[in-house]
C-alpha cells in the first residue's frame, strides 16, 4: 500500500532536514543547549525544594522552622543555572561554532562571553541609604535582564557572530605577533590572537555604547521587545504549540527526529518561559508561560513522541499480528519512560500508511488537553523540569503534581482511542493478505 504524502512535500521536508542538520550555526546552537538542559533541570529543582522543605507555608518549614534556614541555598541553585543562563549559553554556542571553525574553541568562547558582556549594560541601580538619607546611584554589575532568559536571543547572536569575525581575523597574516618555534604552544596561540581578541572586543565595547546611544536602548532590551518576546507569545500560543508538535511528528514520520529539527526554536524558548515562570512564582505571581520542557516531556510527547505508548497498549490489547505484539512487548519498558524508538523504527511507524494519521496528530492533541488543563486553571504552568527518561506518572507528578498526573492519564487514554481503529484496520489487512497468499498457493 503506498503512502500518500506527495512527493513535493517529502522532498521538500527531507531538504529541510537536511539543511537544519548541516547548518553549522544552528547546530551549534542546538548542542549548546542540549549540553545545557541538566543544568535548567537542576535548577529548576531548587525551587521545587523552596516549596517542599524551606517554604514556612507550603513545605516542611511549617513543622520544622529550622529548615527555612536552606532557602537561600535552594535560591542559590536556581540563581546559578536558570536566572544566569545567558552566560553560559553564549560560552557554550561559541565553544561549538569555534570547533567546526578550527579556532581555539575556549579562547574563542571567552571572547564572545567578553563581547556579550560589552554590548549589554554594565551597570546597576543602587539604593544606598547614608545618614539618613536615601541616595540612588549606579553601581558596576550586569542587569537581571542581561544574565537571564531575556538576554538569550542577543547571546546567540553575539556568539555567531564573534566567532565568525574572530575567524576572520585570525585569517589575517600581518596582524598576527609570530613567536620563535622554542615558546610554548599556548603561549604563541596567545600572541598570535592578541590583536584579533583586541580589536573583536574594541568593536563590541563600541557597538553597544553606540547601539544604546542612537536607539535609546541597549540591544538585549531592545532586541528582546522586538524579536524574542513575540516570538515566546507566539509560541506559548495554543497555535504556536500545536503547530511546533504537528511538524516535529511529520519528521518523525519520514523517519527524521523531529525533536531535534525543532530543538533550535524550542529550547531557547522553553527555557526562557521556564525561566519567566520561576520569576513569577518568586515574585508571589501565577507562572503563565506553558510551553516548558517539562510541559514536552510530560504531556506532549508523552510514553513517546506521537503518543507511542498508547499505541503499545493498544496493540497488546486488540492486535492479532504476532510481529506487531512482539515489538509491542519488547517496547513497553522504553515506551514507559518515554523512549519511542523502538515503535518508530521497529514496528515500523515510519512511512507507514495505516498509522500515518495518529502519528501525526496525536502529539498536536496530547498538546491540546495539556493546554486546556492549564488554561481551565486544572494545573498550572510548570515550574519544574522533569528530566527525561522518568517513568510516566512520575515525571508529570514531579512537574505538576497529582494534577498532572491525572492530565497525562486522559492523553493517554486518548491516544490509546486514537490509535485502537488503526490497530484492527491493521489486522484486517492482515487477515486479507493471509487469505491472498492461502488462495495463491491454492491455486
Amino acid at each position: 500500500m503506498a503512502f500518500s504524502i506527495p512527493e513535493p512535500v517529502e522532498n521538500a521536508l527531507l531538504d529541510f532536514a537536511d539543511a537544519i542538520d548541516g547548518n553549522k550555526y544552528i547546530s551549534s546552537i542546538k548542542d549548546a543547549f542540549t549540553a545545557y538542559v541538566p543544568f535548567i533541570i537542576s535548577g529548576s529543582f531548587g525551587t521545587l525544594f523552596t516549596a517542599l522543605i524551606s517554604s514556612s507555608t507550603t513545605g516542611l518549614a511549617q513543622w520544622v522552622p529550622a529548615l527555612s534556614t536552606l532557602g537561600p541555598a535552594f535560591s542559590a541553585m536556581s540563581f546559578c543555572t536558570i536566572s544566569c543562563m545567558t552566560l553560559p549559553i553564549v560560552y557554550l554556542i561559541a565553544m561549538n561554532l569555534s570547533k567546526r571553525e578550527g579556532l581555539p574553541e575556549h579562547l574563542a568562547a571567552v571572547l564572545a562571553l567578553c563581547s556579550y558582556i560589552a554590548v549589554v549594560p554594565n551597570s546597576v541601580s543602587a539604593t544606598i541609604e547614608s545618614a539618613g538619607e536615601v541616595l540612588q546611584g549606579a553601581a558596576a554589575g550586569l542587569p537581571s535582564n542581561a544574565l537571564g532568559a531575556q538576554g538569550l536571543f542577543v547571546g546567540m547572536i553575539v556568539a555567531v557572530v564573534v566567532v565568525k569575525l574572530f575567524g576572520l581575523l585570525t585569517r589575517v597574516e600581518c596582524i598576527k605577533i609570530k613567536m620563535p618555534d622554542s615558546v610554548p604552544a599556548g603561549i604563541a596561540v596567545s600572541f598570535n590572537t592578541l590583536i584579533p581578541v583586541f580589536i573583536v572586543i574594541l568593536c563590541s565595547s563600541l557597538f553597544g555604547v553606540l547601539f544604546q546611544a542612537v536607539s535609546g536602548a541597549y540591544i538585549n532590551e531592545w532586541l528582546y521587545l522586538i524579536l524574542q518576546r513575540p516570538l515566546e507569545t507566539l509560541f506559548n500560543s495554543p497555535m504556536g504549540v500545536v503547530f511546533m508538535a504537528l511538524i516535529s511528528q511529520l519528521f518523525w514520520l519520514l523517519g527524521i527526529h523531529g525533536g531535534l529539527i525543532i530543538e533550535p526554536i524550542r529550547s531557547p524558548l522553553s527555557a526562557a518561559a521556564l525561566a519567566a515562570n520561576i520569576a513569577a512564582v518568586q515574585a508571589g505571581l501565577n507562572p503563565e508561560n506553558p510551553l516548558t520542557r517539562g510541559f514536552w516531556t510530560v504531556f506532549v510527547v508523552a510514553g513517546g513522541a506521537g503518543l507511542t505508548f498508547s499505541l503499545i497498549l493498544s496493540v497488546l490489547a486488540f492486535s492479532k499480528r504476532d510481529d506487531q505484539r512482539a515489538i509491542a512487548k519488547l517496547a513497553f519498558l522504553p515506551g514507559i519512560c518515554g523512549i519511542g524508538e523502538p515503535m518508530v523504527f521497529g514496528f515500523p511507524l515510519v512511512l507507514n500508511p495505516v498509522f500515518a494519521i495518529p502519528f501525526i496528530i496525536n502529539s498536536a492533541l496530547a498538546a491540546g488537553i495539556g493546554l486546556l488543563a492549564i488554561n481551565t486553571g486544572f494545573i498550572a504552568c510548570s515550574t519544574v523540569d522533569a528530566p527525561f527518561g522518568l517513568p510516566l506518572f512520575v515525571n508529570a507528578m514531579l512537574s505538576f503534581g497529582p494534577k498532572g498526573a491525572l492530565v497525562q492519564l486522559a492523553i493517554l487514554v486518548v491516544g490509546f482511542l486514537v490509535w485502537t481503529p488503526c490497530v484492527l484496520m491493521s489486522n484486517r489487512l492482515a487477515e486479507k493478505e493471509n487469505e491472498k497468499a492461502s488462495s495463491t498457493m491454492s491455486a
